[in-house]
């Protein structure tokens, strides 16, 4: 995928005065717009209504964010107070994307590292370790993609659930960089991705982004999965997550579970492609991860008509969890994890795949 397709699904523009700018994809699939952020009230609107999404893409924007909550400290206890502040709230934002947290640490890090130093300094320290998180998340998603293209089949079906594209990362994204890969590696083969309900991340943003690199993209209903695997259409299912615990289990947009179920009862292959920030081996298992729910709006005036009775309850969790063994292998940066065990996630997690 050239990098001239699309702009930058968040970046920072200018200096220490600057802003993070992020594709708006509310707007998504008609219009493409940028969105500028000054302050840290504006990012975490646009983290809580989806404006930015994607974990890898939290992790970012929580980094930018510090920065952001940061910058006006004028003395070395203001600043470590704006700062609790800021990963206070950021980690209000969004809690089951684990990357998000994993770059909050990361940026605390940073700031007690240069602690002592002019406050100017420390801001700039700051937004040197954002930058370098952006860019470290644009290389890992490559690499993510180099290393999963090989299960491509050329002809063959692949499914995608949600988006976890070019605007769910820095670039590239985790699921989708194995088909951007193969698809720059010649290889020709139909992707489908769902609609994604109830906010139709699929049919909005995964199939808006893959027809523009010129990929053979077809949408279909979450409930049609079912069918389409029973006549063989599918071969395989790769999709993103947001969280991984120990021992495997993954959490991802809901009605994932219910892929993976199906994938199992027809012998489809069912992968995860996450980098190593979205393993979290302090939960040992699914159990233990918090699943974010999110407003019953969301389903009951899906895009602002009303589609269900305003008495009638909704219920509109955001994710689910898939048990590890429902899942072939997990697709990293630096392999692939296959068979997934806690042995071999522990191994990867610490030292790399070996």
């Amino acid at each position: 995928m050239g990098d001239g397709l699309l702009p930058k699904t968040i970046r920072w523009v200018g200096g220490l005065d600057g802003c993070v700018e992020l594709i708006d994809q509310t707007l998504l699939p008609s219009d493409l717009k940028l969105l500028s952020c000054s302050d840290l009230t504006t990012l975490l609107e646009a983290i809580g209504s989806l404006r930015i999404r994607g974990a890898p893409a939290l992790g970012v924007a929580a980094a930018m964010g510090v920065v952001l909550g940061v910058r006006d400290a004028g003395t070395e206890p203001e600043f470590f107070e704006k700062l609790d502040e800021a990963c206070e709230s950021l980690a209000r934002s969004r809690p089951t994307a684990v990357n998000l947290f994993w770059a909050l640490r990361r940026m605390r890090n940073k700031a007690d590292a240069l602690r002592g130093s002019p406050v100017r300094r420390m801001v700039e320290g700051l937004l040197e370790e954002a930058e370098a998180i952006r860019r470290e998340d644009a290389a890992t998603c490559r690499a993510i993609g180099e290393r999963g293209r090989q299960l491509i089949r050329p002809g063959g079906g692949v499914l995608t659930h949600c988006n976890a594209g070019w605007l769910a990362a820095s670039e590239y994204g985790t699921a989708l960089s194995v088909l951007y890969a193969a698809h720059e590696a010649g290889v020709r083969f139909r992707v489908y991705a769902t609609e994604t309900r109830p906010l139709l991340q699929g049919s909005r943003l995964t199939a808006w982004e893959l027809s523009r690199a010129g990929l053979d993209v077809t949408v279909i209903c979450d409930s049609m999965v079912g069918h389409l695997m029973r006549e063989g259409r599918i071969d395989l299912v790769i999709v993103g997550a947001d969280r991984i615990a120990a021992n495997g289990d993954t959490a991802n947009k809901i009605g994932t579970y219910g892929i993976a179920v199906l994938a199992r009862y027809h012998g489809i292959d069912f992968y995860v492609a996450a980098p190593r920030s979205t393993f979290d081996l302090q939960i040992a298992s699914g159990a233990d991860i918090q699943i974010e729910y999110r407003s019953a709006d969301e389903i009951r005036r899906g895009f602002g008509r009303r589609t269900a009775p305003e008495e009638v309850a909704c219920w509109n969790p955001a994710f689910d969890v898939t048990p590890a063994e429902l899942i072939r292998g997990m697709i990293t940066e630096e392999g692939v994890i296959e068979p997934v065990s806690p042995e071999k996630i522990r191994v990867f997690a610490g030292r790399g795949l070996q």
